[in-house]
């Protein structure tokens, strides 16, 4: 028979739980919009949000996290000197303003990439590092197939208007987390208000980082079929949420509509971190092994979103095996955590071993299997 030990305890105890009540959502005035925390990964709000509709130049994050990702990767650096092409420089719509034939820093392209929305820098990274942009936007699908982006399709690097150049509101946040959590060290790019090139000073079209000092990127998108469109993410305090919103009416529109969904996020929510990784959150004893304890934890920090000022007590769950036996590696998997609060469940994550249990010699395995015996007998 299959015995489970479970371990129930709470964690910050407080004084006599207070109501909180949070109010419906705001409707905004866009096609698809979403808003989540981007350290819990928890859905605060979302409209359409799955609904595949054309990304214009929002596309241009999935090049800009691309050009990153290889220069965090080594195989270029920022001072790798990028050709203009032709087509590059011909490129219509926002520029940047390269010359054709001429070669361009790298880190200025992404400048001209994610401050400027320069199609013309999009088109040129695209050539340089798939041969054309063509191939390139199939690498774009790969990535988008490995973060999970299951509704999304890129034609181009560009967001260029294009049959079947489609996301979705859910894909971009997922796009905007990876940016955000991947790359520290870049993101910083995507608060630069300005940039200039060529003589040629352009502002970052995200009027919000003007508006407002929470928020510290992405950016943002308009054509025609699309709208204009918005990722923005904003931190306060311990709280990071990821703002997408799609098809607005306008420049002003879009921004207004985003600010909406971030003021509601951080009036009414706050991210609490419960566990960091590694935490032992359980010892327990482990049977036929040279050590007779295990260090039970999570893989990774756990972060809760909850109505901001709630003061309930968390009721934390602890479920392995009643018997562990050795041998167990680190990182197996060995039971699970349940967090819940008034009989909601919170999060479920696995526990896993914080570290090995050797297998004991032949006499030891002997002692001990007799010992076991009789304790899952008189259980």
């Amino acid at each position: 028979m299959r015995l489970l030990s479970v371990l129930f305890f709470t964690v910050w105890a407080s004084v006599a739980q207070a109501a909180v009540i949070v109010p419906k959502a705001p409707d905004l005035d866009a096609t698809a919009y979403i808003l989540l925390d981007a350290d819990s990964g928890e859905i605060l709000v979302e409209h359409n949000a799955d609904e595949q509709l054309p990304p214009a130049s929002l596309t241009k994050m999935m090049t800009s996290y691309i050009a990153v990702h290889e220069l965090e990767l080594g195989n270029v650096n920022e001072n790798t000197l990028v050709p203009i092409s032709e087509k590059a420089w011909r490129k219509g719509g926002s520029k940047m303003f390269v010359r054709v034939g001429t070669q361009v820093p790298l880190i200025d392209l992404l400048r001209g990439i994610i401050v400027q929305s320069g199609n013309d820098a999009s088109v040129a990274v695209a050539e340089y590092f798939a041969g054309s942009e063509d191939a390139f936007a199939e690498w774009m699908n790969q990535y988008a197939a490995r973060f999970g982006m299951n509704n999304t399709h890129f034609v181009n690097a560009t967001g260029w208007p294009a049959e079947n150049h489609l996301t979705t509101a859910r894909d971009l946040a997922t796009l905007s987390l990876r940016i955000v959590k991947d790359h520290p060290h870049y993101y910083s790019l995507y608060a630069e208000k300005y940039f200039e090139y060529n003589n040629i000073r352009q502002p970052n079209r995200n009027k919000l980082l003007w508006r407002d000092p929470s928020v510290d990127g992405l950016k943002t998108g308009h054509t025609d079929e699309a709208g204009f469109c918005l990722a923005a993410s904003a931190v306060k305090e311990n709280t990071r949420l990821i703002a997408v919103v799609m098809g607005t009416r306008s420049e002003e529109a879009r921004a207004r509509e985003t600010q909406k969904l971030l003021a509601y996020g951080f009036r009414y929510f706050e991210t609490r971190k419960v566990y960091s990784a590694g935490d032992s959150l359980k010892t327990s004893k482990v049977w036929l092994g040279k050590s007779a304890e295990l260090n039970i934890g999570i893989e990774d920090e756990l972060y809760l979103t909850l109505p901001r000022g709630l003061k309930g007590e968390l009721d934390v769950n602890i479920v392995t095996e009643d018997f562990l036996e050795a041998p167990i590696s680190k990182g197996q998997v060995v039971g699970r955590l349940v967090l819940s609060q008034e009989g909601e469940v919170r999060a479920e994550r696995p526990l896993i071993a914080l570290n090995d249990v050797e297998e004991a010699g032949f006499f030891g395995r002997l002692w001990g299997s007799i010992k076991l015996f009789f304790a899952r007998l008189f259980a």
